[in-house]
This record gives C-alpha cells, sequence and structure tokens, in this order.
C-alpha cells in the first residue's frame, strides 16, 4: 500500500475498500492494523469498521428502495425468462399451458403464472 497517493475523497474512500476487501479476503487479522494510504492519512481498523457500517447502512438503504420485481410481462421479457423462441411461446399460449392476458393488441404474462408452470412441469429424478 505504500506510495498509493488518495487524490480526493472519494478515490480515498474506494483505496479503503479495496484494503477491506483485499483483507478480508485473505483472512488477514485486524489486531492493530494500521494502514498508509498516504503519508498524511493513517486507516485503522476502527476507520475500516466504520467505514464497513457506512457501507452496509448503504447497501441497506440501496435494497429497501429497490423496486419489485415486475409482475407482468410482454412477450419478448417472458421468450428471455424462459429462453425459448417466438413460436414455443405461442405453442404454450395456445394449448393453454402457459395463461396470458391480451389487452390492445399486446400480449402480457403473469410472472407467478410462469413461474407456477416451470415448478409443475419440474422433473425429478429418482
Amino acid at each position: 500500500m505504500d506510495g498509493l497517493v488518495a487524490r480526493s475523497h472519494h478515490h480515498m474512500r474506494k483505496l479503503m475498500m479495496v484494503a477491506f476487501y483485499n483483507l478480508v479476503s485473505t483472512n488477514y487479522i485486524f489486531t492493530n492494523l494500521i494502514l498508509m494510504i498516504m503519508p498524511t492519512a493513517i486507516l485503522t481498523t476502527d476507520d475500516l469498521y466504520q467505514f464497513k457500517t457506512e457501507l452496509f447502512e448503504e447497501i441497506k438503504t440501496i435494497i429497501s428502495n429497490a423496486q419489485p420485481s415486475k409482475r407482468y410481462l410482454r412477450s419478448s421479457e417472458a421468450m428471455d425468462l424462459l429462453q425459448v423462441s417466438p413460436g414455443t411461446l405461442q405453442n404454450l399460449r395456445v394449448n393453454g399451458v402457459l395463461p396470458y392476458t391480451k389487452l390492445g393488441g399486446i400480449i402480457y404474462y403473469d410472472e407467478e403464472d410462469i413461474n407456477k408452470v416451470l415448478e409443475a412441469n419440474r422433473i425429478h429424478h429418482i
């Protein structure tokens, strides 16, 4: 870490994340650990702990504000989800395997219905 110079608060924070990740991923012991990022900035284990706490809080905020998954999918989204061709999707629809809703010429599939069909057709090997 010697020789790394933080040009801004953001840059220093990024260096702290890299240092923290490297320490965690290599299972170093944090006892009395002091990291020197630049000659005038010394990071202690308390600094890293505070950074970790702030990072977890930010992640929690992002996750709690995340939008729930989309309930109704257009045909192209259903094909992507199922990894099938337009013809196969049409066969599933026409044969009554996959329920759908048609509104203004656009066909929608309920994501929950897709998951139920997948689960109902699951093959269990003995």
